[in-house]
């Protein structure tokens, strides 16, 4: 089983993009987008749960990754798989 992915993001990101990317290569193609630039009451609510202003902002099941350099941190530890697999 795969985790939830709930990504924070807006139209014309390209680090929301890079993001997707790699979860896309990681056999992810399920991702909860909620778009900021067009629910400004959505945008709020990321910052009070995440205390960023930027996007993307990443949620794999309860966990906050972060943002997209975050992502491929975790990835370049060997932490994202098993992240994404619900371990």
């Amino acid at each position: 089983m795969t985790a939830k992915v709930l990504m924070y993001s807006t139209a014309v990101c390209p680090y929301c993009v890079r993001a997707e990317q790699l979860l896309n290569s990681k056999g992810i193609t399920e991702i909860e987008k909620v778009r900021v630039d067009l629910d400004p009451a959505r945008r709020e609510e990321m910052m009070q749960k995440t205390g960023r202003r930027t996007v993307p902002q990443i949620y794999i099941g309860d966990h906050h990754v972060g943002g997209c350099d975050d992502l491929y941190a975790l990835d370049r530890a060997g932490k994202l798989d098993p992240l994404l697999r619900g371990a």
